[in-house]
């Protein structure tokens, strides 16, 4: 992607721009990775109805991998969602704004969505930290690591965060009458 207005905005917009790229290049990969857990989850599940009940031999640890899944999915999605612009949002009066408007709108509430993911990440640094320190697990016929999915909670908010920021610099843009 260029971005228009680069040579009178100095390098410091191209570092940018290259920052954004790079952050959406990253919340595609994450969010298609996530997507394609919907098929691992559903062969989880198949092959436990079909241990279950063709064979009379339950694997215990099936629907617990798939809850482990499904929370996978659900923090990969986030930054491709932030990304595509595709969150829920309150459209009473948004769909009415101009697009500087709404550029204006996103970036006085952007500020809420980064000070909510930088809590969350605080709060998810010190979970994992004990989940390391006390190696927990959860409490189970299978007695899974509770690390890998701590890891991937700290890692996801990481990238959201990073999308929020780059969220930030495309409404900056919109003012500025640029694109990014």
């Amino acid at each position: 992607m260029q971005v228009e207005g680069v040579k009178r905005s100095g390098g410091g917009w191209r570092l940018i721009a290259a920052y954004v790229r790079v952050t959406d290049k990253l919340s595609d990969y994450v969010g298609y990775l996530a997507a394609s857990l919907v098929f691992a989850m559903g062969g989880v599940l198949m092959f436990d109805a079909v241990t279950r009940n063709l064979i009379k031999m339950p694997v215990h640890w099936a629907v617990e991998l798939t809850q482990f899944m499904l929370a996978a999915y659900y923090f990969m999605g986030g930054p491709f969602t932030l990304k595509n612009n595709e969150h829920v949002r309150m459209d009473l009066w948004y769909s009415t704004l101009s697009e500087r408007g709404k550029a204006k709108m996103d970036l006085a509430t952007v500020w809420c969505l980064i000070f909510y993911l930088g809590v969350l990440l605080v709060g998810s640094i010190s979970s994992l930290q004990y989940a390391i320190a006390t190696n927990e697990k959860r409490f189970s016929i299978w007695n899974p690591s509770v690390i890998p999915i701590k890891a991937l909670l700290t890692v996801c908010l990481v990238l959201m965060l990073m999308q929020a920021f780059a969220l930030v610099f495309k409404h900056i843009a919109t003012l500025r009458g640029e694109k990014l």
